[in-house]
């Protein structure tokens, strides 16, 4: 971080998490800043990285993915070119959505968008348990979705 964040930057970071097609002239009027500051800021804000990218939010359901799978994967030690093979292959299946690792008895845990249960257990046993060096799936389904949000606590958060 070069610049420590003003109130300014949050309010832009924060109104962008919520629309980001707006204009800068709207987003200007938001965050109470004329255009051209607004603009620069924004600019900065990109330039320094705190803006990744602006994207369109799809809804899932109303392109077939009704389900969200969570993945607990454990798996073998891998020689380099597996390693490579095994994270090339999850980074171009756009249906895992991230995947992370993690401590504890699984060494993956991956959100998978799902069509149907009957979709997520030939993806099990097509896909995931033919990764080189997997040993065991545990999987969970989830029932709904309470809370989704890509949204940034940029302010910190205030819940306790």
């Amino acid at each position: 971080m070069s610049e420590e964040l003003s109130i300014f930057d949050i309010k832009i970071l924060e109104q962008l998490q919520k629309d980001c097609s707006i204009s800068t002239v709207e987003l200007a009027e938001i965050v109470g800043l004329s255009q051209s500051p607004c603009w620069r800021r924004l600019q900065r804000l990109k330039d320094e990285g705190y803006i990744k990218a602006q994207v369109a939010i799809l809804d899932r359901e109303k392109l077939g993915y009704g389900l969200h799978i969570f993945a607990y994967v454990k798996v073998a030690k891998l020689s380099e070119k597996d390693r490579e093979t095994f994270s090339r292959k999850i980074q171009n299946t756009p249906e895992i959505l991230e995947c992370y690792s993690i401590f504890g008895e699984m060494d993956l845990l991956m959100k998978i968008q799902a069509k149907s249960m009957k979709w997520y257990q030939e993806f099990l046993m097509d896909f995931l348990l033919n990764l080189p060096g997997v040993e065991n799936v545990n999987s969970t389904a989830t029932l709904g979705e309470i809370k989704s949000t890509t949204a940034i606590p940029v302010r910190g958060s205030m819940a306790l």
